[in-house]
C-alpha cells in the first residue's frame, strides 16, 4: 500500500556542508564558522506534514516521529527579518487589538460593579418613578397641545411655497410671511413653557421638538427659494443643462415635505435614498437596546449625579479645593450619561426611525472620538446639524462675502443660541451658562488648530 506522507530530502547548507539523510557527501566537506542557512532549509522545515489515514495507527505514529526530526532543527534560524515591537508607533495600527479591547471591557466592568455596589450599600436604591413621570407630568397638557400643533408651521410654508412657485404673491411677500412663520414656530412653544408651570422633562422634550421644527423649517424654505433663484435667472442657457434636475427634484410636494418632517434628516431635497425593505428583527433588537440603555442613563442620574448634587456645597461659597473634587466626582457619571445619550439618540433612535422610514443615508456621526482638534470633533459627532449649518449658514455665509472666521463664529453663535433655549428655557434659569459654554469653544477651535500644526502628530510616541 503506498502512503501518503510526502516528505523532501531537507538539505541544509552551512558554507558547504549539506545535512541530508539521503546525500552521500554530507561529510566530505568541512564545516565553516560562519554559519548561514539557504532559503530551502526553511522552507521544507515549516511545509505541512500529511500523513495518510489508511495506515495502521502503530505505522502513522512511526512516520510521524521520523519526520518530526526534520521539523524546526536547532539550528534552524530564529531571526529571519527586522520586526517592530507589536506596541511600538510604527507598528500599533497594522494589527489587531481586540484583546486588549477585550481586556479594557473587562476591568470597566469589574471597577464600576464595585462602584454601584458601594453606592448600593451608602444611599440605597434611589429609582424613583416620579423623577420621569409624575402627576405633575399629567398637567403639562398645554405643551401637549403645543407639541401637537407644531405641524401646522410646516403646513403654512408649504402653502406660501405653492403660491410663490405659481407667481400668486411677490418675492418680498413670500420672504416676509416666511420670517413671521418662523418666528412663531420658535416662540410659541418658549412662550408656552414660560407661562406653565411645567416639568422640566416636558418643557425639554418640547423645546427639542420645536427647534428641530424650525430647523426644518428654515431648509424647506431656503431650498426652494434658491431653486426659484436658479429657474428665474436671466442667464437660461448657462443653466439649461440644471433645468431638468430643478423641475425634478424641486418642485413643491406635500408628501415630499411630510416625509422630510419625519425623516432623521434637517436638510430638505425631493427625494432622498431608500432601502428596499424593513428589517422588523432588527428594529425590534435596536429598541431593546434602547430601552436598556435608557434604563441605565435614568440609573446613573438618580443613583449617582442627584446624591453627589444634593451633597455639595455652592460652588461659589465654599473651599475652592471642594469644589473641584466635587466637579471631577461629578465627571465620571456625566461622562457614562453623555455617552449613553449619544449612543440612544444618535445610534439606536435615529437608525430605528430611518429603518422604519426607509431612509438610506444613515451617516448621522462619524469618528468623532479620532478627532485632533475641537474644529474636527464639532463636525464629526453631529453629522445632521453640521450639515444644515454648512448649507444654510456657513456656505451663504461666505457667499456674501462673509470671512471664514466670521462665518465660524456665526455658525457657533447659532449653535450655542439654541442649546441656551434648550436648557435654560425648560429650567426657567437665565443664566447664559449653555450659550457662554458654546461660545467658548471658539477659542478652543483656534488653540488647537495652533497645536495641531505646531506638533503634527496626534499619537503619544514612545521615541524617549
Amino acid at each position: 500500500m503506498s502512503s501518503d506522507v510526502r516528505r523532501r530530502p531537507i538539505t541544509t547548507s552551512v558554507h558547504g556542508i549539506s545535512d541530508s539523510s539521503s546525500s552521500p557527501s554530507s561529510k566530505t566537506d568541512p564545516p565553516s564558522p560562519d554559519f548561514s542557512f539557504n532559503n530551502d532549509f526553511n522552507r521544507n522545515v515549516n511545509e505541512p506534514i500529511a500523513v495518510s489515514h489508511r495506515k495502521p495507527n502503530g505505522e502513522n505514529a512511526d512516520r510521524r516521529r521520523s519526520v518530526m526530526q526534520y521539523a524546526y532543527r536547532p539550528c534552524t534560524p530564529a531571526h529571519n527579518r527586522i520586526k517592530e515591537s507589536p506596541l511600538s508607533s510604527d507598528a500599533i495600527f497594522k494589527q489587531s487589538h481586540a484583546g486588549l479591547f477585550n481586556l479594557c471591557i473587562v476591568v470597566l466592568v469589574a471597577v464600576n460593579s464595585r462602584l454601584i455596589i458601594e453606592n448600593l450599600m451608602k444611599y440605597g436604591l434611589l429609582i424613583n418613578a416620579n423623577f420621569w413621570f409624575s402627576s405633575r407630568s399629567l398637567r403639562d397638557w398645554p405643551l401637549l397641545m403645543c407639541c401637537l400643533l407644531l405641524p401646522m408651521f410646516p403646513l403654512a410654508a408649504y402653502i406660501v411655497e405653492k403660491f410663490a412657485w405659481t407667481k400668486r404673491i411677490s418675492d418680498s411677500a413670500v420672504i416676509t410671511l416666511h420670517i413671521v412663520i418662523t418666528t412663531i414656530a420658535i416662540l410659541y412653544p418658549v412662550i408656552m413653557i414660560l407661562r406653565f408651570d411645567s416639568a422640566v422633562l416636558s418643557g425639554v422634550t418640547l423645546m427639542l421638538f420645536a427647534c428641530v421644527n424650525w430647523l426644518k423649517l428654515v431648509s424647506f424654505v431656503h431650498a426652494n427659494y434658491d431653486m426659484r433663484l436658479l429657474v428665474n435667472s436671466i442667464d437660461k442657457e448657462k443653466e439649461k443643462s440644471a433645468s431638468s434636475s430643478i423641475e425634478y427634484f424641486y418642485d413643491v410636494n406635500f408628501n415630499s415635505l411630510a416625509y422630510f418632517m419625519v425623516a432623521p434628516t434637517l436638510c430638505y431635497q425631493r427625494s432622498y435614498p431608500r432601502t428596499t425593505c424593513i428589517r422588523k428583527s432588527w428594529v425590534l433588537r435596536q429598541t431593546i437596546k434602547f430601552i436598556i440603555f435608557t434604563g441605565v442613563m435614568g440609573f446613573i442620574i438618580e443613583q449617582y449625579i442627584n446624591p453627589i448634587v444634593r451633597n455639595s456645597r455652592h460652588p461659589l461659597k465654599g473651599d475652592f479645593l471642594y469644589a473641584i473634587e466635587r466637579v471631577l466626582k461629578l465627571s465620571v457619571p456625566n461622562l457614562y450619561v453623555w455617552l449613553c445619550m449619544f449612543y440612544c439618540f444618535f445610534h439606536l433612535w435615529l437608525n430605528i426611525l430611518a429603518e422604519v422610514l426607509r431612509f438610506g443615508d444613515r451617516e448621522f456621526y462619524k469618528d468623532w472620538w479620532n478627532a485632533q482638534t475641537v474644529e474636527e470633533y464639532w463636525r464629526l459627532w453631529n453629522m445632521p446639524v453640521h450639515k444644515w449649518i454648512v448649507r444654510h449658514v456657513y456656505f451663504p455665509c461666505l457667499r456674501s462675502g462673509i470671512p471664514k472666521g466670521g462665518a465660524h463664529l456665526i455658525a457657533f453663535f447659532m449653535s450655542a443660541v439654541f442649546h441656551e433655549l434648550c436648557i435654560a428655557v425648560p429650567c426657567h434659569i437665565f443664566k447664559f451658562w449653555a450659550f457662554l459654554g458654546i461660545m467658548l469653544q471658539v477659542p478652543l477651535v483656534m488653540l488647537t488648530d495652533l497645536l495641531q500644526r505646531k506638533f503634527q502628530n496626534s499619537m503619544v510616541r514612545d521615541d524617549f
